[in-house]
């Protein structure tokens, strides 16, 4: 192991989930608890966590119930995407002071499989990039306009959910790309002035000033190619009404019905699906790591640009990470939300 002495903790404080949500989570729900630091095994690497991830599917994760990925245990660390500096290692081209993008978050410190991470530069972009624009949210836009939805050039986009870390550079890929019109719906009236002032949106409105399919009618009078939804519930009402033939659409999250205690009616016009003949494809980003390559070479060229706004909504310390993911869940954040330790 190479690192100096006095820099490796003996203890680390993480977040457990204490109890399982019963609709909305509930700060009570969670407890950040001190572990002592485990060893650094053959193949490992100590890192400092920097940054932190909160992400909307963490939400499903706190439900015992069968899905992509494993349920959040109770009374253990909880995971999620971090970046952070190496304190220590025991694996081949690991070095004290590389940074890495790994899956063990809310958490202050993480022995990792090197294997299981992934080596990012600061002087390419800022560390919390790996976590946004490019990490887990910006390969999801990416893959799930270009692949999943198969846009191209000359489509009109909806994207509900738009100001958020994968709704905001969705609208901004699909300008980049050529999209004749797209429009986004977001939860404030601020919201949408950065939607069309920064992002580029040719037409955005705040969902709670009105009946979605209403607002969204009047910003595509001529309908929409591709619906990119983050959200579910009413807004993909509207959009199977405003699809056009041979629609598109992108089912990323359905954020609008995670705390749901009841059954969520599903919409009530899903014979357009029929009659329009359109095509409604679910998405797991991990689904499109071939794209990997091309994702980051067109997406860094348009950081590098400054074609591509990229916002953060960043909160300050460990303690407050639960905080932040509530935060996340009622909307407080403009782009990525991210902890920074």
């Amino acid at each position: 192991m190479t690192a100096t002495a006095a820099r490796i903790p003996e203890t680390s404080r993480e977040w457990h989930l204490v109890a399982r949500p019963v609709g909305w989570p509930k700060p009570e729900d969670f407890a950040l608890r001190e572990a002592a630091v485990p060893e650094v095994g053959e193949g490992q690497i100590l890192v400092r966590n920097i940054h932190l991830s909160v992400d909307p599917y963490m939400r499903g994760r706190m439900d015992e119930r069968e899905s992509y990925i494993p349920p959040y245990q109770l009374d253990r660390p909880m995971d999620g995407g971090a970046v952070g500096e190496v304190l220590a290692s025991r694996a081949e081209g690991y070095e004290v002071g590389d940074h890495v993008l790994h899956g063990l978050g809310w958490r202050e410190y993480a022995v990792v499989d090197a294997a299981r991470t992934a080596k990012v530069d600061p002087k390419v972009a800022p560390l919390s990039a790996y976590l946004g624009v490019l990490g887990m949210p910006g390969m999801t836009a990416y893959a799930g306009l270009l692949e999943v939805a198969s846009f191209k050039e000359g489509d009109t986009v909806f994207v509900s959910g738009a100001a958020g870390a994968v709704g905001s550079l969705v609208g901004q890929i699909a300008r980049l790309k050529g999209a004749a019109r797209v429009i986004g719906s977001a939860g404030s009236d601020e919201k949408v002035r950065v939607l069309r002032e920064e992002y580029g949106y040719d037409a955005a409105f705040n969902y709670k000033n009105g009946p979605v399919v209403d607002q969204l009618k009047e910003a595509a009078p001529d309908g929409i190619d591709v619906y990119f939804d983050n959200v579910g519930g009413e807004h993909l009402e509207a959009a199977l009404s405003a699809l056009n033939l041979h629609g598109r659409v992108t089912i990323c999250g359905m954020i609008a019905q995670y705390n749901a205690t009841e059954p969520v009616p599903g919409p009530r016009n899903m014979v357009n699906i029929l009659a329009k003949r359109l095509r409604v494809q679910g998405m797991i980003v991990s689904d499109h790591d071939a794209l990997r390559p091309r994702f980051v070479e067109e997406v860094g060229g348009w950081i590098r640009s400054g074609e591509l706004k990229v916002r953060e909504t960043v909160v300050e310390g460990i303690e407050n990470t639960a905080d932040a993911f509530l935060g996340l869940l009622r909307g407080e954040n403009t782009g990525k939300m991210i902890v920074t330790l």
